[in-house]
């Protein structure tokens, strides 16, 4: 039987498997009840619909994938609130390869993500705030140049 730290790491993984094959539609779903932000701001997608814009806005594909790998590691799981969310601190690194590309990390940082359980007792991600530690070569990830930039004292990207 699986405990709730099971069923939250196997959310952390099916978000690197769904981003890397290019379904955003997948990675919106596992937002439907929750939201994105950069660091400590203001939630900038909410929902199924605006996440999945999201990374549809932002993400160049190459045939069809952005030809990535995410990788989460070093999580760290917090005592349940009052409130039922279980927050966890993780570390993420991003490797990309492409066509005359070779194989490298573009992106470091760390996630701060909340989960919770609906009414039917399964888990969700309530928010996911990503900070930015170090940037690689984002040319062949990001559509969107004005994402680019480099990480403020924040973790937030400028």
């Amino acid at each position: 039987m699986l405990t709730a730290p099971d069923h939250i790491r196997n959310l952390l993984g099916r978000y690197c498997e769904l981003i890397d094959a290019g379904d955003f539609d997948g990675v919106g779903a596992l937002f439907a009840d929750g939201g994105m932000a950069a660091g400590d701001g203001p939630a900038f997608a909410v929902g199924t619909h605006a996440v999945a814009d999201f990374y549809r806005r932002s993400t160049q594909l190459h045939d069809g994938s952005p030809r990535t790998k995410h990788l989460v590691i070093d999580s760290v799981f917090e005592e349940q609130g009052a409130d039922g969310r279980v927050v966890v601190r993780s570390s993420y690194v991003v490797l990309q390869a492409v066509d005359g590309f070779a194989l490298q990390p573009i992106i470091t940082g760390r996630y701060r993500d909340a989960f919770c359980t609906d009414v039917d007792g399964r888990w969700h991600f309530a928010e996911r705030r990503f900070f930015v530690d170090l940037l690689g070569d984002l040319s062949h990830h990001l559509a969107d140049p004005s994402i680019a930039g480099s990480p403020d004292a924040h973790g937030e990207l400028r």
